[in-house]
């Protein structure tokens, strides 16, 4: 056996064993050394779809066919229920335009904001940009609002273990997931390798727009949620730019390491854990310590 063979094994073992199953892809942008553990099927995406749908908003900007300056009208309860953070706290109406939208929607997860874009920017032009960006196969189907409207909503809190039970099991025979907001066809989903595709064209872009590259870049730096991978891919010497997802029993994370020493190592990770609860530090920091580990490898 390889040594690369019996890392993946043991990478694969250790997230088993903390009751996560997960695709795990490490790629040098340059080089294109790649190893990756798991297996490479469409799930559903959570919040890093909002990578994918600022790419559609910001390239009709480049286009001429929507200036970032535009203010957009959010009324407080225009887009119902509430998340945990962002516009969708407002109390009151709020002219807001289109950039800063983006940087609400990618930089803080902001569910509401990414509505108001897909206001604008409905979805079916949302994926034929990214049809003709040659990204086609990521699926983007219905809006943020909906990954608050599963049945851990209606819940009371001493029974929201029965929603991320159900989400673990939820599979029903010929009918696809009981959570429709799960179902691959039904959700808005990707593979690993076609986010790792998006993620090598946002570093080094050769069919995406420089300037549309850029600002999605700067977005993705300005990431405030840390808790996942970048405790183990972030330092002075290392800079992590990212968008994670979370829903249920899905945690993901996307993202780029650039090293001082000029290396660019992209790194999806799509996971889904067996644990019936909504707060798993355990989880969280084994997929950080396999990604860093598949990193490592090619570092």
């Amino acid at each position: 056996m390889t040594t690369a063979a019996r890392l993946v094994r043991e990478v694969g073992d250790q997230l088993e064993a903390a009751g996560l199953r997960a695709r795990i892809m490490v790629r040098d942008l340059d080089s294109q050394a790649e190893i990756s553990v798991g297996s490479d099927v469409s799930l559903p995406l959570a919040s890093v779809v909002k990578v994918p749908i600022a790419l559609a908003v910001l390239s009709r900007i480049a286009s001429g066919k929507l200036e970032a300056d535009r203010q957009v009208l959010v009324e407080p309860g225009q887009f119902k229920p509430a998340s945990s953070t962002g516009t969708s706290r407002f109390r009151h109406p709020a002219r807001i335009a289109v950039d800063d939208l983006l940087m609400l929607s990618v930089c803080f997860s902001d569910n509401t904001a990414t509505d108001a874009l897909l206001q604008l920017v409905p979805i079916e032009l949302v994926q034929r940009e990214l049809a003709d960006l040659g990204f086609g196969e990521i699926q983007v189907r219905h809006h943020l609002d909906a990954l608050v409207r599963t049945p851990l909503e209606s819940l009371p809190s001493p029974e929201a273990h029965l929603a991320f039970e159900l989400a673990h099991a939820g599979l029903s025979p010929g009918a696809g997931h009981r959570i429709w907001q799960l179902d691959s066809a039904q959700a808005n989903v990707a593979t690993a390798s076609v986010l790792t595709e998006l993620l090598a064209q946002l570093w080094r872009p050769d069919r995406i727009s420089p300037a549309v590259a850029t600002r999605l870049r700067e977005l993705m730096a300005g990431n405030v949620v840390r808790h996942r991978l970048a405790p183990d891919l972030m330092s002075d010497a290392a800079r992590w730019s990212s968008k994670t997802g979370t829903l249920l029993h899905l945690r993901h994370e996307i993202g780029v390491v650039e090293h001082a020493d000029g290396q660019t190592i992209a790194v999806v990770v799509l996971s889904e854990s067996r644990n019936p609860a909504a707060v798993q530090p355990a989880a969280e920091a084994a997929l950080g310590a396999a990604a860093r580990a598949l990193h490592d490898a090619i570092k």
